[in-house]
């Protein structure tokens, strides 16, 4: 599992860095006004249902299905699974994207309904949203092959995929002037682009790792049946963080201009560490315990789980307080350029302070959720969600008056804590969830060693970096340098404290080499 996390991680990192450099671009390019905010609705949009369908329900409950039938019953029946999923899914989404084009206005009337008092940012969302919405349709059947994958532990392709996103994207930007197209409009085309990009490459990786799917007749067997069930509630308990930022778009089309934009690129900032460490975690996590649920191996799925939340947490804590401390650097150093002035930075900064403050929240749902998937049941998880969605509404509308954006950023991080803290709670109290000494001596230790290193990030950047931050030319060079120092602090603290176990780590690198 570790192997799978590292091999999800390391390439998940490499699309987030080149999604930086897209970032950084884009925001140089369209700034935070009402371009800016219609691009991101039109992106928000596909991507949400992706998330939440494509990634988040029919992950959850396409992979402990395949992975059983592979483990069970062999390759032909588990592709017989894929194949009958394959089918329904092309059909619906085809539809659902159909009637999305046709239905655009009264979508983004849902969606975004605050742009009805600024027609032309309303009229300028729906038809990007037009020409981005095609891309759902194709990246949930990537969605599909990479569950097919996942469950052949094979985790390389599918996770370098995403990589294709980012450059469709930057050669959207790029050729939008040499076209004669406004720039809003080339990276809409960029994410048409990617989608076929991404799904090409998928289909081609599934066929070579020997499970080449056909497209039956699409059929309700017993198995796509079960699929659908288990896709309902999952739908809700997997997407529950995309739901709440969801929510967070729509209210946030009621704020002043530029709110939309502020919360997109903190999101973005805060989506590397829980891409990287939350997504590797859950995608390498799943079918591992799949397999040993399906198994009957009780004792090794309640170690396999303990694991994966250690894991998790010693990449994610350290992560959020460095996010938190030097939200105003990092902001400032990446997208404080061109049209992105000081004002933009500032109120992006104040977004990603509070975000950072929800991030292992938000990762302790991606590693409880496959507690529940690999059983089958993704049912459980609902009932927590509606309760944070219904709290996340409530908290949006309450603290948008004395916060503005940054009451919906605080919203969503209160709100994926009480999901997190609720899921745990639900697996400890079914008894599939049984925290062993070493995770609780390990608890109290990490959160001393990021204390540590929060505090010297803080004095480092108030009186030794600022005066370089504030600098054309060494911006750069003092927020790598202020990284640098943060990690080689947090190393010696975890070393110090006895964080993570010196003779296990010589063993696994011994074991590597």
């Amino acid at each position: 599992m570790i192997r799978n996390v590292f091999t999800v991680g390391a390439w998940t990192a490499a699309s987030r860095v080149l999604g930086f450099i897209r970032d950084i671009l884009i925001a140089a390019a369209l700034g935070a006004g009402p371009a800016a905010d219609a691009f991101f609705v039109a992106l928000k949009l596909p991507n949400f249902f992706r998330r939440l369908f494509g990634e988040g329900a029919f992950s959850a409950a396409f992979v402990p299905l395949f992975a059983g039938s592979l483990a069970a019953e062999g390759r032909e029946q588990a592709r017989r699974v894929a194949e009958g999923a394959l089918s329904v899914l092309l059909t619906t989404l085809a539809l659902l994207t159909l009637a999305a084009i046709v239905f655009m206005p009264e979508a983004m009337t849902l969606l975004a309904p605050g742009f009805l008092r600024d027609p032309e940012r309303f009229a300028l969302a729906v038809e990007l949203t037009r020409i981005t919405f095609p891309y759902l349709m194709l990246i949930c059947l990537v969605a599909l092959f990479s569950g097919v994958l996942n469950g052949l532990d094979r985790f390389a392709v599918a996770a370098a995929a995403p990589l294709l996103f980012n450059v469709a994207l930057i050669g959207g930007l790029a050729l939008a002037p040499l076209l004669a197209l406004p720039v809003a409009h080339g990276l809409a085309w960029g994410v048409a682009a990617a989608g076929i990009l991404q799904f090409v490459l998928l289909a081609w990786a599934v066929a070579a790792a020997g499970m080449p799917l056909r497209l039956p007749v699409p059929r309700l067997t017993p198995e796509v049946r079960l699929l659908l069930r288990r896709m309902g509630p999952g739908a809700i308990g997997a997407g529950v963080t995309q739901i709440n930022l969801m929510v967070d778009v729509i209210i946030a089309s009621f704020l002043p201009q530029g709110s939309i934009a502020f919360l997109y690129y903190a999101d973005r900032v805060n989506q590397l560490p829980l891409g990287v460490i939350g997504t590797a975690v859950g995608t390498a996590l799943l079918p591992a315990l799949s397999r040993q649920v399906r198994a009957g191996e009780g004792a090794a799925a309640l170690a396999t789980q303990n694991r994966a939340i250690e894991l998790a947490l010693l990449l994610t804590v350290p992560a959020a307080v460095g996010l938190a401390v030097a939200a105003w650097p990092i902001v400032h150093v990446l997208f404080g350029r061109g049209a992105f002035g000081p004002g933009d930075v500032a109120a992006t900064a104040a977004a990603l302070a509070v975000y950072a403050l929800g991030l292992p929240a938000y990762v302790l749902v991606k590693v409880f959720a496959p507690g529940f998937f690999a059983r089958g049941d993704t049912a459980s998880p609902v009932k927590v969600a509606i309760i944070c969605v219904v709290l996340n509404i409530a908290l949006c509308l309450a603290l948008i008056g004395p916060l503005v954006h940054v009451g919906i950023a605080l919203a969503t991080v209160i709100a994926g804590w009480v999901n997190a803290l609720a899921l745990g709670a639900w697996l400890w109290r079914q008894g599939r969830l049984a925290p062993d000494a070493r995770l609780r001596a390990f608890l109290p230790r990490l959160v001393a060693a990021a204390a540590i290193m929060g505090v010297t990030i803080w004095v480092a950047e108030e009186f030794v970096f600022d005066t370089l931050f504030r600098t054309q030319g060494y911006r750069w060079g003092a927020l790598g340098t202020l990284i640098a120092l943060a990690t080689a602090v947090f190393g010696f603290a975890a070393l110090a404290l006895r964080v993570a176990d010196v003779a296990e780590l010589r063993s696994y690198l011994r074991r590597r080499a």
